[in-house]
């Protein structure tokens, strides 16, 4: 009995958190769910039938918006989750949170872009892909004229702000990419309409201008699908960083993906990825990727991420790519 009461209250807090943390400010929708799973017995008695790591509040939100779940307040999505519950709970033991935001390339294209190449990307937790395409998008860094592949501008405009009083380096060219893999334990596919409606469902409810650009980075995928290997990170990342070719250079990349893994997973991560040649790019929550010293003297938000080159933290990033703030001595 002490083992389930202890379950509900690690649950009720897990979804007060996101409420008051995760979501506050970013989705009013998601905000006023989770508050009302936490103070809902019946609700938590429902997710705790799921395995611990699948009780997460944007897994069970998703699955059940994947289903239909309406938008609107607490009360109607009660009712609707306890009665589709079987099916919200289907769909969250078999997928996993795999938010594929083109959006984070912004966050990318200013270090990418200094890197002599061609450059080979490896994406680790790449989802779909989509961020393997920072040189098909377009981007309007806040200050500076629109940035667009050598062919005209993209279906796709990534918008990111400028923040804090060090300019970022903005290029005025895009990376030049010979090549592009990625890893991931389940991989989606682009060119499937269930992949990309769950894909869809991962958006959160208002944020419109994300769901529309999944839709046009999507296309741009699918007409040439990257590459992705099935397996955990650890044990693909040196077989697929074997085959980039001798002329490009390596650069490893994730974001937000590394908090999924325990603290021994981390640190052979890092410890792989910096025996590799080339360079290793992260965009990871503060103090989850070893060794990064993290700089909290410089301002930033508390849902930022460290943006960080080869172990060095080079900027604070907001984590859907709409905003940057850059350090003045790294």
């Amino acid at each position: 009995m002490a083992e389930s009461t202890d379950a509900a209250a690690s649950t009720c807090e897990r979804y007060r958190v996101f409420a008051d943390v995760e979501a506050r400010g970013m989705s009013a929708t998601y905000e006023a769910w989770a508050a009302g799973v936490a103070d809902d017995p019946t609700a938590i008695a429902l997710i705790d039938e799921l395995p611990s790591p699948k009780r997460q509040p944007n897994l069970v939100f998703s699955a059940a918006r994947f289903h239909g779940a309406p938008v609107g307040p607490y009360s109607a999505f009660r009712e609707w989750l306890t009665a589709n519950w079987p099916a919200v709970r289907e769909t969250a033991l078999s997928h996993a949170t795999q938010t594929n935001e083109a959006g984070r390339c912004a966050l990318q294209v200013p270090v990418l872009a200094a890197i002599e190449g061609p450059i080979a990307l490896l994406e680790v937790g790449a989802s779909a892909g989509l961020c393997l395409y920072p040189d098909r998008y377009s981007y309007r860094y806040s200050g500076h004229p629109q940035l667009d592949p050598p062919g005209g501008p993209s279906e796709v405009v990534l918008r990111c702000e400028t923040r804090g009083p060090v300019p970022p380096p903005i290029p005025d060219h895009l990376p030049n990419v010979a090549w592009r893999g990625g890893i991931d334990l389940n991989p989606l596919d682009v060119r499937r309409p269930e992949d990309v409606a769950w894909l869809d469902a991962l958006v959160w409810p208002e944020h419109e201008d994300r769901r529309e650009r999944l839709r046009a980075a999507a296309a741009i995928a699918a007409s040439d699908p990257p590459r992705i290997v099935a397996g955990d990170l650890n044990e693909q990342l040196t077989t697929l960083a074997a085959d980039v070719p001798a002329e490009a250079t390596l650069v490893v990349f994730h974001t937000a993906v590394l908090m999924y893994l325990d603290s021994s997973g981390r640190q052979r991560f890092a410890d792989l990825v910096r025996e590799l040649p080339g360079h290793w790019l992260s965009i990871e929550a503060r103090s989850v990727t070893p060794g990064i010293r993290v700089r909290d003297d410089v301002d930033n938000e508390s849902s930022d991420l460290v943006l960080a080159l080869d172990g060095l933290q080079l900027a604070w990033a907001q984590p859907h790519g709409r905003a940057i703030r850059w350090i003045a001595n790294p």
